[in-house]
């Protein structure tokens, strides 16, 4: 095992660069211009970690990166690249892959529960204003102190639907709760789960440690996670990865500075992680990107503007490679400007026109040094990739999942007794009994009345005319009483209701 992974090379200066194992968890940055080869330097950082002994995991936005399970080194353009750096020992290589998808369509389905999530997270979800936040939260204080596991959406549906039916008990003890604001909350899971999301919620829930295995031969796996479907729902999808890095740095233990990481992130299109993130969990992002460094990880943002990530979170990017920008409007002069002196300066050349001047598949680079010293910047070709570069058929991924480790552990769901099967019990343990069904009327006996033995008198066979109206009045003023009757008593009943 090398103590550095090659990045880059200056063939004519001779100069090659290189990411120190010891400083990959001090983060980084991966930007440029769209088709700049951000994916290219991507996976070559993948490809290095893995070679190391490193788990990864990456999300595949595009669909671009499954390839790195199968033997590369025959794409055209690689060769290239591999006979323009000199690199005489290149060859074909390929890594064990384990695929990921939140809807299970491309890869083991990823799960987890409603608690784990957490109302703040959920909260910026589902879109939720500060008045619906507040009511989020007492649905999970109501479920914690009644014993009830919140573990997919239909649990958290019957929480909010019983502090909707409870609104005034519940609203003297944990505050104003209005049922607008339960319905409003309804109408966003809805949303929700026609985006798909609703098997994201559930069980088995995700164990961490599935991320972080090593192959017999020593390669770390690379957890590709199926986001092209995912990133139309762009709050799901960075709802995900920052759940996922706050489940990281709660699990796992203090480490300091390890000679490795135990895992690395690569977040791609990472503006969407910081896209109008409420503060309160932009604080959230920034704290645990800061304190994960000590729990082994690495986190590498991936985008297209370096503006897009915050400066709280870009100062705590030791590790840079810069692809190509574009300066045709103010911003992207800004974006040029602000990548520029993020660089430790180089006196051969100005590092704000490099940018704008550089081909595809070349960066500018720099990375920490052993005192955790930026270096200085080096304009580089980035290498080439060992393992395909590109998409990998059905086929072949389907081979992959059928060897997988994880194979039978996440594919079926599992719904056990939680919040929704709690409630529904006590609504069905208080209605009332059932009333005893009416006798039926062959049940009864019957007294028949004998027959008439006398004729009637013949001056009763018709009413007079004076008597029918008589009678006539006297039912329809009956008849509308009656009516009155029951409409005073129905709406006596609904008026208190």
């Amino acid at each position: 095992m090398a103590d550095s992974i090659l990045i880059g090379r200056d063939p004519a200066a001779g100069k090659d660069l290189g990411l120190a194992l010891r400083m990959a968890n001090r983060h980084g940055l991966i930007a440029g211009a769209t088709g700049t080869g951000k994916t290219i330097s991507l996976q070559v950082l993948a490809e290095g970690f893995a070679r190391n002994g490193v788990p990864v995991f990456l999300a595949d936005v595009k669909g671009d990166l499954s390839g790195i399970s199968q033997v590369g080194g025959d794409h055209p353009k690689a060769k290239e690249r591999a006979a323009a750096l000199g690199l005489k020992d290149w060859q074909g290589d390929s890594f064990p892959v384990v695929y990921w998808d939140l809807f299970g369509q491309q890869g083991h389905p990823i799960r987890t529960t409603v608690s784990e999530m957490g109302p703040l997270l959920l909260s910026n979800l589902l879109e939720l204003n500060e008045v619906q936040e507040g009511a989020l939260n007492i649905a999970f204080r109501l479920a914690d102190e009644q014993g009830m596991l919140l573990l997919d959406l239909k649990d958290l549906r019957a929480i909010l639907q019983h502090i909707g039916d409870n609104a005034s008990e519940i609203s003297t003890r944990y505050g104003n709760v209005a049922k607008p604001t339960i319905g409003a909350i309804q109408r966003q899971l809805l949303v929700l789960e026609n985006q798909g999301a609703g098997g994201f919620f559930g069980e088995p829930a995700l164990d961490l440690a599935d991320f972080m295995r090593v192959e017999r031969a020593g390669y770390g796996f690379i957890n590709v996670l199926s986001a092209d479907k995912l990133i139309q729902s762009p709050r799901l999808y960075a709802s995900f990865l920052l759940w996922l890095l706050a489940e990281l740095f709660e699990d796992l233990p203090e480490v300091g500075d390890p000679e490795k990481p135990k895992l690395v992130f690569f977040f791609d299109e990472a503006h969407l992680l910081f896209n109008e993130a409420p503060k309160a969990l932009l604080e959230k992002i920034e704290q645990v990107v800061r304190l994960i460094r000590s729990k082994g990880v690495g986190v590498y943002f991936v985008t297209q503007n370096p503006l897009d990530v915050p400066d709280t979170v870009l100062g705590q990017l030791g590790n840079r490679v810069q692809h190509a920008l574009r300066a045709f409007t103010p911003r992207d002069q800004k974006a040029v400007k602000a990548a520029a002196e993020t660089f430790r300066a180089n006196p051969a050349f100005d590092a704000a026109t490099a940018i704008t001047e550089l081909g595809v598949g070349e960066a500018l680079v720099s990375t920490l040094d052993a005192k955790g010293a930026p270096t200085v910047v080096e304009r580089m070709l980035i290498l080439p990739p060992t393992a395909r570069i590109g998409l990998c058929s059905a086929e072949e991924r389907q081979a992959v999942l059928a060897q997988s480790p994880m194979k039978g552990k996440y594919d079926a769901a599992v719904d056990r007794e939680s919040a929704y099967e709690m409630l529904t019990a006590k609504v069905e343990a208080a209605k009332p009994a059932p009333a005893p069904a009416p006798q039926r009327r062959e049940d009864y006996p019957v007294a028949r009345e004998a027959p008439r033995t006398t004729p009637r008198p013949a001056g009763r066979q018709r009413e007079g005319m004076a008597e029918a109206f008589a009678k006539s009045a006297a039912r329809a003023v009956g008849s509308s009483l009656g009516r009155q009757i029951v409409r005073g008593i129905l709406g006596a009943m609904l008026k208190g209701r």
